[in-house]
């Protein structure tokens, strides 16, 4: 029974499914070296980043659009299609409401003082997080996060957790 359900979970994703999946970190860990680069070495502003994306994407349109125009290609720009739904607005701005929401309660409450565990918890959390932005940069430390957030996607998407959990399971059963 265990068998067939491990190659259940397996023929579920299709290939094409697996290659998105491991290109969406590839994608990530290339746009957040760049970034990394660009902050970190050169030393530039977050806002010189935006600036020169700006440029390069500029450019690149004007080019494409030249380019197009001499194939005698009409691509229609219909900025309608950019917008999204009141719904889809509404779901962000509720999300964003509930997480800040749920911060300024914890801290609301770890402030009060009753609770001492979840004072002594976001203590010790603000306090690790001042060392270690002490010890390394903030771009650092973003790109350090970025890294381990696309080995995860990359182990999850290689289904290398789930094979390990198998194994693991298969041999104490």
């Amino acid at each position: 029974m265990v068998e067939g359900e491990w190659s259940a979970l397996t023929d579920e994703a299709s290939p094409a499914e697996g290659r998105a999946e491991v290109g969406r970190p590839a994608v990530m860990l290339v746009c957040g070296s760049l970034v990394y680069y660009h902050c970190a070495f050169r030393g530039s502003s977050l806002l010189s980043l935006v600036s020169d994306v700006l440029i390069v994407l500029l450019c690149s349109l004007a080019i494409l659009g030249m380019l197009l125009r001499q194939m005698n290609i009409s691509v229609p720009v219909d900025p309608l299609e950019w917008q999204i739904s009141q719904d889809m607005a509404n779901t962000i701005v509720a999300c964003l409401a509930n997480t800040v929401g749920a911060a300024e309660s914890v801290l609301r409450v770890a402030a009060t003082g009753h609770d001492g565990r979840l004072f002594l918890k976001v203590v010790l959390t603000l306090y690790l997080l001042s060392t270690l932005g002490r010890a390394a940069s903030g771009v650092t430390i973003a790109y350090a996060g970025l890294c381990l957030l696309c080995l995860y996607f990359f182990a999850q998407s290689l289904e290398l957790i789930s094979w390990c959990t198998y194994s693991f399971f298969k041999a104490l059963g």
